[in-house]
């Protein structure tokens, strides 16, 4: 999220929280995709990381930045730490260990979701390559060490770093070691973000497996495929994982709510300061438990949107709803994630397919499945069944979807071109954390030094 939001409506009810989150109900026609991705920045002489300062640091990359695209700055206490497009339309901001990531506009298509993500990868080239500087795109960061990862000067990074140790012993690999993609989408009806929001959770796990790329740690293997989706199993998990209440058939926007006010918050911002909230809940927040310590005391709509922004499910609901567990990978897996989930939920049939295949799937289940995937990927079970098997019938419904939509591109190829790499992974090639590994074993001769080479945008 590149910048945090100020709204100062007055909150007066759990229903005004509601209202908020049911006014992104959307009719089908007006459905768009945002796609976001972030990518580790090293410096090619060494593969070192890249500081915040300097003359070929992250700042100056987002000074040119900025003067290339007339976007505006997102300043944090005098340190530029984000850009917003003018429009609306698509936003870059810095992950705390100096990850860039890309926030994308609401787009119509997956053709021009895959022009953008062409187009602001040509664009960090062609400004960083001069500087000496690369992009790599995977799910964990596969040498440096958490000291050396560079911090950047963001207030709500700070206010999170003091906090996560507090919680779980993983939330700073997952601040400053980790990247990903993905993929917002809209709902039209309570009904229907109830539908596409449980087969969301049910298929996470499968999403991790396909796109696992965070094999190495510090480098060496670390015995995981996606290390990524390991650390996410002792975050904060108060706020991130599956959320067995959203396997009810009566789950609705109050549901998420009442969960959301009952986790502890991590700020408010007021005046452009950030103040540490981190020791009472928004439920707290509303029966007054910050009179006196602020003198803007009484929550807003601007502190409830901020504060859905730090929830971590695997899905998260806000006015669309996020799909959240792929690891990072390279700009072909970028155009997967969405075509994958744009192809499941975007067309009513495929949709009513992803339910039916998904029905039966207990939270226990699905839970036990997301425990073992980071470790076994694709050979994961999920109940009786191999998930790479499972891939395969997921894939089908979204072939079947994007098929459907007939959006065709310039050339007369419709979006099922983007599902290319993971049908190929579903046809035996190696997923590209296993790719990895089998080249760290052969031809790297037990290094990852060459991962920075060869897989760098």
């Amino acid at each position: 999220m590149a910048r945090d939001t100020t709204d100062d409506t007055l909150v007066t009810s759990i229903d005004d929280l509601t209202a908020h989150i049911a006014a992104g109900e959307k009719p089908e026609s007006a459905f768009r995709l945002g796609t976001e991705h972030e990518k580790f920045v090293f410096r090619t002489a060494d593969n070192s990381p890249v500081p915040y300062e300097g003359e070929t640091g992250i700042k100056a990359i987002l000074d040119i930045m900025q003067d290339r695209l007339g976007w505006d700055a997102i300043v944090d206490k005098g340190n530029i730490i984000g850009l917003a497009s003018p429009s609306g339309m698509g936003a870059i901001s810095l992950e705390p260990g100096g990850q860039f990531e890309l926030s994308g506009a609401p787009l119509e298509t997956l053709h021009q979701t895959a022009a953008e993500t062409r187009g602001h990868l040509d664009l960090m080239r062609d400004i960083a390559v001069p500087m000496g500087i690369g992009f790599l795109g995977l799910g964990g960061s596969p040498k440096w060490s958490w000291d050396e990862t560079p911090k950047m000067p963001k207030s709500r990074y700070g206010i999170m770093s003091r906090y996560m140790p507090k919680v779980g012993s993983r939330g700073l690999d997952m601040m400053y070691r980790t990247c990903t993609i993905q993929v917002n989408l809209d709902f039209s009806s309570e009904d229907d973000m109830r539908r596409k929001m449980q087969v969301g959770l049910k298929l996470q796990s499968l999403s991790t497996a396909l796109f696992a790329a965070s094999p190495f740690t510090e480098g060496k293997p670390n015995g995981f495929k996606s290390w990524r989706g390991d650390i996410w199993r002792d975050t904060d998990n108060a706020r991130a994982g599956l959320l067995p209440f959203a396997f009810s058939e009566a789950f609705g926007y109050r549901d998420y709510v009442e969960w959301a006010l009952d986790t502890p918050m991590y700020f408010v911002v007021r005046d452009g300061a950030y103040h540490d909230c981190t020791h009472v809940t928004f439920r707290q927040f509303m029966a007054g438990a910050l009179k006196g310590e602020l003198k803007e005391w009484q929550p807003n709509m601007g502190d409830w949107t901020n504060h859905l922004s730090t929830l971590f499910p695997d899905v998260r609901l806000k006015r669309f709803l996020e799909m959240r567990g792929a690891d990072c990978g390279p700009e072909s897996h970028i155009n997967a994630l969405p075509a994958f989930w744009v192809g499941l939920l975007y067309d009513s049939a495929a949709l009513e397919d992803a339910v039916q295949l998904t029905r039966d799937w207990s939270f226990d289940a699905v839970q036990a499945a997301r425990d073992a995937v980071p470790e076994q990927g694709l050979d994961a079970m999920l109940g009786a069944r191999r998930l790479g098997d499972i891939a395969r019938d997921a894939l089908d419904i979204s072939r079947k979807g994007l098929k459907a939509r007939h959006v065709l591109n310039e050339a007369g190829a419709d979006e099922t071109i983007y599902l290319s790499p993971l049908e190929e992974i579903v046809a035996g090639k190696p997923t590209l954390a296993d790719e990895l590994l089998a080249r760290f074993d052969g031809e790297w001769n037990g290094s990852v030094e060459p991962v920075f080479s060869d897989y760098r945008y």
